[in-house]
């Protein structure tokens, strides 16, 4: 069977997207060859507390910052839902969206990587996705390193780039990645403070973000 081309997924709250974020997935994609990334603003996430900014805002900034690059794409179908939405639900969706042949490669940070089995139902994930995991500094990648049911899932799924689109899911790749300073609480307490964020999101976001007058010193303290 032919392969077929290789869908990234990047989910987030993007509270405001920034620049590591467009890093992630612009490395997440030369490294791992992937034809696309879709991009999926949550709405209230079920692992963390709820966003501030709504969903509507988050998501007109993600379609503002990645509208330059043609590889990118956004999911709109979570951005305006306030219930709780879990990762194991977004690949449901998808794969009845979708099919249950195409290649997703859902990709995560390190750091998630060693919080994998916090998520809810986290062992059914690898049915219907590839993980990618960009590499952090502080945040080692082998078995030793990880929570015990975390490292055996790694060690019996760990295969090379080339290895993903034979199959649609069930495997884990590592890539370089760029480290990159910049945390989307920062940008909101610089905001709220009225300190630069020049060269940490784009210029373009930045302009929305003031035209809406997003992220106050009184929207954060409440």
């Amino acid at each position: 069977m032919a392969h077929r081309p290789l869908l990234g997924l990047l989910g987030g709250t993007f509270d405001p997207v920034h620049y590591a974020h467009l890093r992630l997935a612009d490395e997440a994609a030369e490294h791992l060859g992937l034809a696309r990334v879709r991009w999926i603003p949550s709405g209230s996430p079920g692992h963390r507390a709820a966003p501030r900014t709504a969903g509507r805002h988050r998501l007109e900034m993600v379609r503002i910052a990645v509208r330059a690059d043609p590889r990118f794409e956004v999911d709109d179908a979570e951005a305006g839902s306030a219930a709780p939405s879990f990762t194991i639900d977004t690949l449901r969706r998808l794969r009845a969206e979708l099919g249950a042949d195409a290649p997703l490669v859902f990709i995560i940070g390190a750091d998630q990587l060693h919080a994998f089995h916090t998520w809810r139902a986290w062992r059914e994930l690898f049915a219907l996705a590839h993980f990618a995991v960009g590499e952090r500094p502080g945040f080692a990648l082998d078995r030793s390193a990880l929570p015990a049911a975390v490292g055996a899932e790694y060690e019996r799924r760990a295969v090379a780039p080339a290895a993903l689109a034979a199959a649609p899911a069930g495997r884990i790749v590592t890539f370089p990645m760029t480290a990159l300073g910049i945390s989307a609480s920062e940008l909101r307490r610089r905001l709220a403070s009225g300190r630069s964020v020049r060269y940490l999101l784009p210029p373009e976001v930045l302009a929305y973000i003031r035209a809406h007058d997003l992220y106050r010193k009184d929207d954060l303290a409440a």
